[in-house]
């Protein structure tokens, strides 16, 4: 019956009306504004590391904002539609009413997730660690694959990458790197991620093609800007620069740039390579060594330790917390949700929005 759809479009129609209270669309609106007026200035490329930050801001609060405003239109043209197929009596539209409601229900069940991403420091950038387990080259390459698909999705939430630093393997693979990724919620989303990933395959490094199971760490953890005070007292940390390994041309290979950082009461090493400049990645060590003391204070405190997604154990079985299974069936699953899903090769391309919503979901002690 048509009536019974004008419950489901009211009941959407709050939910996007709330939606625009909690997100702020007028505060963001007047933001675009001030935006779009520094990004017409004749010398904001003259520095170009602002002039990005400014627009991947702009174009993140215009996609929020377009897609609310989206959301607006279709409830509207919805509740039109289905008033006008009640005054006409044309039951020929229920159908296509029925496929409308159902798509805005699921458009608008997405965008609340980002109501669940309300920590203090969700809405941070996101620094992305990883750790080949045991295992030499499978694991390694298990490493290699899981870099590949968190830069696929991150790629496709349009956020920005950066390599910090990188220690490649003997033979293939990736034994750890470390990545920055900027853009909004990027922690928020991310933080779900830490902990053990397992990967069970016929390993193509087995000459008897043997199944074997590999593990990798991924640590997460929120950039801190300077408005964060952090206890880090420089005479505290030792600096060692050497000679920077891997990709990067003759200059790379050739001079002192690489920085590690050292803090002596903790025992915390960070390390960066990536810049071509011993100062660039001075910064960035600092960047890192910062995120990585911030994370301690936390964990120390048992009421936060949660929010930062908890601490991972040994990297080997049972601490996982999300099994890749390529043989002798296809399955993703995520250990502590139950989320899974058949299609393995949609989530090694980046599709990992529906264990991220699960994480954020059990959290806020919502149904999954």
């Amino acid at each position: 019956m048509l009536e019974d759809l004008k419950g489901p479009i009211d009941n959407l129609e709050e939910r996007i009306f709330g939606m625009g209270i909690h997100f702020n669309i007028a505060q963001k609106e007047e933001r675009i504004l001030t935006l779009d007026i520094k990004m017409s200035d004749p010398e904001f490329w003259n520095d170009p590391d602002s002039a990005r930050d400014i627009s991947q801001e702009a174009t993140q609060l215009k996609d929020a904002v377009e897609g609310y405003q989206k959301l607006v239109t279709d409830i509207e043209d919805a509740k039109l539609m289905l008033e006008m197929a009640i005054e006409e009596e044309d039951a020929s539209m229920e159908s296509e009413l029925e496929t409308i409601v159902k798509q805005l229900t699921e458009e608008v069940e997405r965008r609340e997730v980002l109501l669940l991403l309300s920590g203090e420091y969700d809405k941070n950038n996101a620094i992305l660690t990883f750790h080949a387990g045991a295992g030499g080259t499978e694991a390694q390459d298990w490493c290699s694959m899981l870099i590949r698909m968190y830069l696929r999705w991150a790629e496709k939430q349009g956020y920005s990458i950066s390599l910090m630093d990188e220690q490649v393997g003997d033979e293939a693979g990736i034994k750890s790197a470390t990545f920055l990724i900027k853009g909004e919620n990027a922690f928020g989303y991310m933080k779900s991620e830490k902990g053990v990933h397992r990967l069970v395959r016929i390993s193509p490094f087995d000459s008897a093609a043997r199944r074997h199971t590999s593990f990798c760490a991924v640590d997460v953890m929120p950039e801190i800007d300077e408005t964060v005070e952090i206890n880090l007292d420089m005479k505290d940390v030792q600096v060692d620069t050497y000679r920077a390994s891997g990709a990067g041309g003759q200059h790379i290979n050739k001079t002192d740039s690489a920085v590690r950082m050292t803090h002596i009461p903790t025992g915390i090493v960070v390390q960066c390579q990536s810049e071509r400049s011993q100062i660039q990645n001075r910064e960035q060590c600092l960047k890192l060594l910062r995120a990585k003391l911030f994370e301690l204070e936390l964990e120390k405190q048992a009421e936060l330790k949660e929010q930062l997604g908890g601490t991972y154990q040994a990297i080997e079985w049972g601490s996982q917390i999300r099994s890749y299974v390529f043989h002798p069936y296809n399955m993703v699953k995520d250990h502590r949700t139950s989320v899974e899903t058949g299609n393995v090769q949609a989530v090694m391309d980046g599709n990992l929005d529906q264990f991220m919503e699960g994480f954020l979901k059990k959290e806020a002690n919502l149904s999954i």
